[in-house]
């Protein structure tokens, strides 16, 4: 079993040459198809507004430019990898992106988005991956910008994965995404936190179905479930990923309602912020 199907999103930040890396690491290692996708975001301007036509003109012209610089630098990237690739261009209103590349993303087994880096102002926005996530209806590995974790001078993602496992819907979905990766990983560790015991959630012993579920795919975990309460359970993970050496984190995403998250904060927001390695995420 694995991944066929895979789409980049591409972007003219800082951090998507290191992104690129590690989609074609993973379709290196999935043997799949890598589709780079570039969306051009056009600006609407209120027609009440006065604005000259050749700055329009100068901007459309600078975009493209970009957009023809970052296909270009994966495409020829992908050429030397001999990676099977294509590449797209899309032109939509810049409130749209996430919605067209969302659209693309439901032909393909996993996109792979990059975090959003808050001292770059090329980036689309804190709230593209979300959106992404909650729209597509698919998987989603979302790259830290500052890349994905380097054994010597290769990018590895799925060699030692740790799995975030709550019993919920969302997570159960994220751990079926992420088979094609558990079933190559040299380690895999679960981990539940703050389990709460219980015909209706995790069983009488927190772990152990799914970690027999798993087993029936050839994929033998390690289970751990910790109660911590001087940490949160984002921060828990975060630490844990480098105690254990992990590469991908699997979770399911926005368990509660995104607008709790937004107000209360969640592990979900926490994670796409904080994130020191590549996370797969279901909603």
């Amino acid at each position: 079993m694995s991944y066929k199907n895979l789409l980049l999103h591409l972007d003219h930040t800082k951090a998507c040459a290191a992104r690129v890396d590690a989609a074609l690491a993973l379709a290196s290692s999935q043997d799949a198809h890598l589709v780079g996708l570039y969306c051009i975001g056009e600006l609407h301007v209120p027609g009440w507004v006065d604005v000259a036509p050749d700055v329009f003109t100068a901007r459309a012209a600078y975009q493209a430019e970009q957009a023809e610089s970052a296909v270009e630098r994966f495409a020829d990237k992908a050429r030397r990898a001999g990676t099977s690739y294509e590449t797209r261009t899309a032109q939509v209103p810049v409130d749209d992106i996430a919605a067209e590349v969302s659209l693309h993303a439901r032909y393909a087994d996993l996109t792979i988005l990059g975090q959003t880096d808050p001292s770059d102002s090329a980036a689309n926005g804190s709230g593209f991956p979300q959106e992404v996530i909650m729209r597509c209806g698919r998987p989603v590995l979302v790259v830290p910008y500052i890349g994905a974790v380097m054994r010597g001078a290769e990018p590895v993602i799925g060699r030692r994965i740790m799995v975030a496992w709550d019993a919920g819907r969302e997570a159960a979905r994220a751990v079926s995404d992420a088979l094609p990766l558990l079933q190559q990983a040299e380690r895999v560790d679960l981990i539940v936190v703050n389990a709460v015991k219980g015909a209706h959630r995790h069983g009488p012993e927190p772990g152990a179905d799914i970690a027999q579920h798993l087993a029936r795919h050839d994929v033998h975990v390690q289970v751990d479930h910790l109660q911590v309460h001087d940490l949160s359970p984002a921060d828990t993970l975060l630490s844990l990923l480098s105690d254990r050496d992990s590469d991908l984190l699997v979770m399911g995403a926005y368990a509660h309602s995104r607008m709790r998250e937004i107000v209360l904060g969640g592990v979900t927001r926490n994670m796409l912020e904080h994130m020191t390695v590549p996370v797969l995420m279901s909603h």
